[in-house]
């Protein structure tokens, strides 16, 4: 069968986290700059092969201090580890439109294995003959697993920053020719 490839349509994208501040509340960051590829065997989801980069230097968290904290030595090391990475290794069903896509992420150089829920929107054809695949990515990483360990207490004791980073991404796709 042949291979089909995918590019990202990065306008209709976007590549969110959330961590949890204080424990009361949430704060939420994206990726202004990112790109994903994926390649297919015809349409047929679980043989996709899938990789994803974002600049860390396009971090926003709509905080201009936060931001430039978060690009630094005690997070994300931006100077030194411009791009976070991901490669697939495993996609498989689970039921309907849900997925589970096997992969190695790759943060401030230290490589570890995730899984990531999928859901499958579907494939149009756009207005000007496009065919365009949607899904919807979620999963969760222990920020401290790849270095980003930088961290303070409050008085009562509590984590102003969450281990735990939850992931969401919302992707478009555009079939190539």
């Amino acid at each position: 069968m042949a291979t089909t490839k995918w590019t990202m349509d990065a306008a209709h994208s976007e590549i969110q986290f959330k961590v949890r501040h204080m424990v009361v509340s949430n704060v939420t960051g994206s990726f202004g700059k990112f790109n994903a590829d994926v390649e297919t065997e015809g349409e047929d989801i679980t043989t996709a092969k899938v990789h994803f980069t974002a600049d860390i230097d396009s971090i926003s968290t709509n905080n201009e201090q936060r931001d430039n904290h978060l690009k630094s030595a005690d997070f994300f090391d931006g100077a030194t580890h411009p791009q976070l990475t991901f490669e697939s290794t495993k996609i498989e069903k689970v039921d309907g439109s849900d997925y589970k896509m096997h992969g190695n992420i790759s943060i401030r150089g230290t490589v570890k294995p995730i899984t990531l829920n999928v859901e499958f929107g579907g494939i149009v054809k756009d207005p000007w003959g496009n065919e365009r695949a949607g899904f919807t990515v979620e999963g969760k990483l222990n920020r401290k697993d790849f270095g980003l360990s930088w961290s303070a207490v409050t008085e009562a004791g509590h984590l102003v920053v969450s281990d735990d980073v939850r992931i969401h991404a919302n992707a478009e796709f555009i079939k190539q020719a």
